[in-house]
């Protein structure tokens, strides 16, 4: 009988025989091989899977194939319920990890345990010279973005803490993972791993950010940059995450903050002409208020972390989304 792996790495698929290929010679490469590879394949059309298994000799590899596009919460999801590995490493198809990047996350967890997650470090697939992230950043406005994007590549340093891991390399306990019920499958796509994140907090779990784990990612590789879907998904998905998981006392303390924020990008999309995404994306968010405020119960219930260490995770200069915004744009012109 084969013994179950340490790691599983789930890889969620839409259309992705363009970069898929090059994810798995980069999996077959690792130095850590105690690993199996699922991918979940959200109703491609590209024929992307047709040669994989042959191709790829080398991996333990699973495919589940679903018979439509479930989105990417739920389609990991489904992988991390079909895993068998202790851990689980989340992988994006665009996503071409270093040779020693399962080392050092297994390191990592191996020193901290299992009440830590693990945030890789992004390298721009298509741009070496800039990081495409270093773990997530939550602001107690409820505005998120990725820790030193854009940013030039600098020498890399011991492990840090951040709020959250992006979904796209992200490495979790599959026991709290599960425990905590996956991602919230109604965001579909796009800050579905913050969420995670800051309920993964609530039951106080930390962050780390290894920058020893190195991914080149090209990033938004299906649905496109600043496209009306990443509009629409995250920003209705901002809204819902600030209700569901930002704790009481917190909660009331920045609203108006979290309120001004929304209003500011509804203006800045409303000028760029792009005014009805935005506004059906904040419809939508209140639409489904109801139901977020249900989860609220459970994600906010008994066991919850202490108010001052979730506090100190956050973000809580006013003005670093502004100062943030202005050194990217110095960093890439």
């Amino acid at each position: 009988m084969q013994a179950e792996p340490l790691i599983s790495v789930v890889i969620v698929c839409w259309n992705s025989a363009e970069y898929l290929p090059r994810c798995l010679d980069s999996l077959s490469a690792q130095t850590f091989q105690n690993f199996e590879v699922i991918l979940v394949d959200n109703n491609s059309n590209d024929h992307g899977l047709d040669e994989v298994q042959r191709l790829h000799p080398r991996l333990n590899l699973r495919i589940k194939k679903l018979d439509r596009n479930h989105g990417f919460a739920a389609a990991n999801n489904i992988g991390a319920r079909l895993a068998r590995g202790l851990w689980l490493a989340l992988l994006n198809p665009d996503a071409f990890p270093a040779s020693d990047w399962l080392a050092a996350l297994s390191q990592a967890a191996a020193q901290l345990g299992e009440k830590h997650f693990f945030a890789s470090r992004q390298i721009q697939a298509e741009t070496r010279a800039l990081l495409d992230g270093e773990g997530d950043i939550y602001h107690v406005s409820g505005l998120v973005w990725r820790r030193n994007y854009n940013f030039p590549v600098y020498e890399a340093g011991a492990p840090i803490r951040v709020f959250s891991a992006c979904g796209a390399t992200a490495f979790y306990s599959r026991q709290d993972f599960l425990a905590v019920g996956g991602f919230d499958e109604d965001y579909f796509a796009y800050l579905e791993d913050v969420d995670l994140g800051f309920r993964l907090r609530l039951r106080g779990s930390d962050c780390i950010f290894v920058p020893q784990a190195v991914v080149y990612h090209i990033g938004s590789a299906s649905s496109g940059k600043a496209s009306d879907f990443a509009i629409y998904h995250g920003h209705r998905n901002l809204v819902w995450t600030y209700f569901k998981d930002m704790p009481g006392l917190l909660f009331w303390l920045y609203l108006p903050l979290h309120l001004a924020m929304n209003l500011f990008f509804i203006l800045f999309f409303s000028l760029q002409g792009r005014g009805r995404v935005i506004l059906r994306a904040k419809w939508d968010a209140l639409l489904g208020l109801p139901s977020i405020l249900r989860k609220r119960e459970q994600a906010q219930g008994p066991g919850r972390a202490a108010l001052s260490i979730l506090h100190s995770a956050m973000s809580r200069n006013w003005l670093e989304p502004l100062m943030v915004s202005r050194q990217r744009k110095k960093f890439v012109e």
